[in-house]
């Protein structure tokens, strides 16, 4: 790939990424009336951000390779369990609609490492997220590429809020020429802090499934997801390239 090319893919991920931010979905707020919530309440919400905002890769178990990389602009769209606990804590929402910016890099020894960012619209929040993989089998002309992830996810700009979430989970890949679907499955744990009188912490667990489609076109690479972590579904979209 020339560099002129990856210049003009890489300004077009980033003009998708900042474009997606002008979404209205969090209409000013921080989630910042968390003071309003019952304990039951805030582990509803809790349960649904373990869920929603947890790390999802949107990426086959086909290592990159040492010289590989991965870079794309992408747009989450996750439906919510508990929209009116949402609303008390400040967030009039129901569907949350996370932009994100995602970038893999293959190492030695089948191992990939990988990051992503999203900042929420109308939010001072962003969700930063890192992941490191390994491919337990490559995958060949008729066998299929099995990889392990480890990921971590954390939110900041929530002044009344802590929150984070680890997970691991196995994915299976087999390419079709320019295709390449894969599935998953992992678990999730959670973790919620409110900086606020009567409310505890709160550790949330979930199990996910997922299934995802990659296709290499050359010098684009497009990617969707479905993702189904606890009771939430997401599917995600990315558009980048990828070699």
């Amino acid at each position: 790939m020339s560099s002129h090319a990856v210049k003009i893919l890489t300004s077009t991920c980033l003009a998708t990424f900042f474009s997606a931010l002008s979404i209205p979905v969090f209409a000013g707020n921080d989630l910042n009336k968390l003071s309003t919530l019952q304990q039951a309440e805030f582990n509803r919400l809790a349960k649904d951000l373990t869920s929603v905002a947890s790390y999802k890769a949107n990426s086959p178990a086909t290592p990159l390779g040492l010289t590989g990389f991965d870079v794309a602009a992408e747009l989450a769209v996750s439906q919510l369990s508990d929209s009116n606990v949402w609303k008390k804590a400040g967030a009039d929402v129901s569907t949350l609609v996370l932009p994100k910016l995602h970038i893999h890099k293959g190492l030695p020894k089948n191992f990939d490492i990988g990051a992503s960012i999203s900042m929420l619209p109308n939010s001072s929040m962003k969700l930063l997220g890192v992941e490191a993989r390994y491919a337990l089998f490559e995958g060949g002309i008729g066998t299929p590429a099995v990889g392990l992830r480890a990921a971590y996810s954390q939110l900041s700009g929530a002044s009344q809020l802590d929150f984070n979430s680890k997970s691991v989970e196995i994915v299976a890949s087999k390419g079709f020429a320019m295709f390449t679907p894969y599935i998953g499955a992992g678990q999730v744990w959670g973790s919620a802090q409110a900086h606020v009188l009567g409310l505890q912490k709160t550790t949330p667990t979930a199990g996910k499934i997922f299934a995802g489609l990659n296709a290499n076109f050359g010098l684009m690479n497009l990617a969707g997801e479905l993702d189904k972590t606890g009771e939430n579904q997401t599917l995600s979209v990315k558009l980048g390239f990828r070699w």
